[in-house]
């Protein structure tokens, strides 16, 4: 199964917690995907496989009202093509809101990383 049993209700998961990463923070699609529980109908295994794939759908297409650009790579870089406007823009918006890059054009994620996410979903709802 190449997308999530139930799209419609994982896009909103992940847009839910997309809207509340805070600014001069970011998460991996790895991470984003590892916070959401199994959803109903997948196998688990399948579901760490595919998972940050699905994270990334979801946020295709999505628009500036959802903070996209705090989603990057598990290396701590951008995962669109790069010198791409959208890649461009990502690196832009990223770096307004103060998170550096280093030559190598990654992010350091011991420092920038939403750390909290885990605690933060404990205390949430998920629509």
């Amino acid at each position: 199964m190449w997308s999530p049993p139930n799209p419609k209700q994982y896009n909103a998961r992940v847009w839910f917690i997309v809207r509340h990463i805070p600014a001069g923070q970011v998460v991996s699609y790895g991470q984003l995907a590892a916070a959401l529980p199994v959803p109903d109908g997948d196998d688990a295994d399948q579901y760490r496989r595919l998972g940050a794939r699905w994270v990334g759908a979801a946020l295709r297409n999505v628009g500036p009202q959802l903070p996209w650009w705090r989603v990057i790579n598990s290396r701590g870089g951008i995962s669109l093509p790069a010198g791409s406007a959208p890649a461009l823009e990502q690196r832009h918006r990223l770096e307004q809101e103060g998170v550096p890059f280093n030559a190598a054009g990654l992010v350091d994620l011991q420092v920038y990383g939403w750390h909290g996410l885990d605690d933060w979903l404990n205390e949430q709802t998920l629509p």
